[in-house]
Formats: C-alpha cells, structure tokens, sequence
C-alpha cells in the first residue's frame, strides 16, 4: 500500500487533507488504496496577546481524523532528514507547508513530492500568490499540482485549472475556493500520477513573477497611488495584513472600498462624505482623494473599536470629513 506523508500548515491546507482522508480506502482513488503515514507540521507558537499556544488549522485537522502528527522544525537539519526517512514513505504531498524542502528529502520518496499550489504557474511564485493575483488585478487564477525540486516553485506541472476572479473578491473568499479546488485537482492526479499518466511539463521560466512573504507594513495606504491600485490592495489584503491609513494619530482599517473616476477632491488623502445610490437605497460614504480618482470606501474600523459603515462611522466621527488622512 502506499505510504503518503502529508505536509501543511494554514486553513487552505486543510481541504486537501481532508480529500486524502476521504480517499484513502481501496477503491476510492487507487486500487488498492493508501495510508497517510504522519502529517506534518509547523511546531506550535504562541499567539495573541495572551500568548497561547495555536495549533495550526492542518494539526487541528489531522487530529480530528486520528492521524499522528510530527512538527520537527526545520528540514535543513540532518537529525529531521534522517527521523522523515524512517517513515519510508512512497509520495510526499505539500500544501503551504511554509518551507523549502531540502534536496535531500526530495529524494526520499520514490514518487516524488506533489505540490498544490494557488496559482496557474509560472505566474506568482512563492508565498503570497492569491493575495497578488487580486493586487495585480487578475481576472482569473486558479491552481498548479505541481513537482517539487530545489527551486521555489519552479518544478514541472502536472494538472492545472483556472476560476474566475469577480471585481469583490478578496483574499478571504478566493482562498476558500483555490483551497477546494486543490482538493479536488490532487484527488484528480494522484492516480493519474502514480499510474506514470501524467507527463510532466516543464515551467516556461522566462514568464515567471515571484511574490513574497506579506508584512504588516504592506497595508499602508499610500494615498498617491490610484484609486483602481488602492481598491485592489483593500481586497487583496483582506483579512491580513488589512489595508490602513492613520488619523489623529490612530489607526484606521479600510475595510471595503471601490474605486472611481473624476477629480480627486483635494490633496491626497483627502476626506469628503457623499451619497450613493446602491440597491435602491441612498446611504453615505467616505469619498478619499488619490493620485487618480476617488476611493469610495463603504466600511472602517477605527483602533480598537468595532467595524463600522461608513455612514455609522461619521455620525460618531463627523470632524473626519474635510481632513487628511495617514
């Protein structure tokens, strides 16, 4: 039987997880089935302001399912090479596992290591692509079950598949979405795989772009760029790292917001209420000076209160409007 080692770490590891566990009897997805040998993971952290140890989404997962779980740290030690040896595993598979897998435990296993990555490679390598895609404007994207090799992201592809990416869609509703497909495209290509049907086809490296690691930095609104770019970092950057600006010395998340076109009113930054007709309804919002255009935003959250319409927001902040944010 088939020996997998599964490794993950956020929430959009967790569906293709979980499809291997529903897959894993006889018949299912291969013939004569397969065993998810050990999950792993990253090593538990504290986090909050309490400083609690979180497991990670895919360690809460593989615990639900009664499958042991390892988290070693890193893989560049010889120590962790030689422990992830002894597994014998026969197929590594990796989603978001949060780090660079060594050569040599590339070789363990004699099927190689899948990959499920969110993005029709060689577009958005590395470890923001689903946030980039939005940023970049895309109108769509979708997921590479990929080879791994020594490269970030640069290995063969063996199944690929596209999903439309709508003019609201943020991060937190894209990466559900791009996580459920994974799911369902590795289903797809294990067998595929393992019954040699699959023939690699190489990365076309010359149309490659690379994301990085987001900071918290990355939120900061700068007020110069456009409306359309603003808009865009306000879904790109939803739930995290939030896009925000500061006023009076406090910061302020802009939550949804759109773009439009016309003369920005005032200096970047700028804010000025107006109506909007939506839906059949009249209600106001925040209309915020670029480098180009307006952007309407529809939703904030002042430092450390609740989140609030815009409307709800300036009956309570009515000295926001004619001031320069951030």
């Amino acid at each position: 039987m088939l020996r997998i080692i599964y490794m993950g770490t956020p929430e959009f590891a967790v569906p293709a997880l979980n499809a291997l566990v529903r897959g894993a009897a006889p018949g299912l997805v291969l013939p004569e089935g397969y065993e998810i040998a050990t999950v792993i993971t990253r090593p538990d952290k504290p986090s909050g302001r309490k400083q609690e140890v979180v497991y990670s989404p895919v360690k809460q997962a593989a615990l639900a399912h009664g499958l042991p779980v390892w988290q070693p740290g890193s893989f560049k030690k010889v120590e962790n090479q030689a422990a992830l040896a002894e597994f014998g595993a026969d197929l590594f598979i990796v989603a978001a596992f949060g780090q660079i897998l060594p050569q040599a435990v590339l070789d363990l296993p004699r099927h190689g290591t899948l990959n499920v990555h969110a993005s029709l490679l060689p577009r958005y390598r590395g470890s923001s692509p689903i946030s980039e895609a939005i940023l970049q404007g895309e109108g769509e994207t979708g997921v590479t079950i990929m080879l791994i090799d020594a490269g970030v992201d640069t290995g063969a592809m063996l199944l690929k598949r596209a999903v439309p990416v709508s003019a609201t869609e943020t991060t937190a509703s894209l990466t559900p979405r791009l996580a459920d497909l994974g799911a369902s495209l590795l289903l797809e290509a294990l067998p595929l795989w393992i019954r040699g049907e699959l023939q690699p086809q190489p990365q076309d490296h010359t149309q490659a772009t690379h994301t990085r690691m987001l900071k918290k930095e990355d939120g900061r609104i700068d007020w110069s760029r456009t409306a359309e770019e603003l808009a865009r970092a306000v879904r790109a950057y939803t739930p995290w790292p939030n896009a925000y600006t500061t006023w009076r010395g406090k910061l302020l998340k802009i939550l949804v917001a759109s773009p439009a076109t016309g003369t920005p009113a005032g200096q970047h930054g700028t804010v000025a209420l107006i109506n909007r007709a939506q839906d059949g309804k009249t209600h106001k919002v925040l209309s915020i000076a670029t480098g180009q255009g307006n952007l309407l935003v529809e939703r904030v959250q002042l430092e450390g209160k609740r989140a609030l319409s815009a409307d709800e927001f300036v009956r309570g902040n009515a000295q926001i409007v004619g001031e320069i944010l951030g």
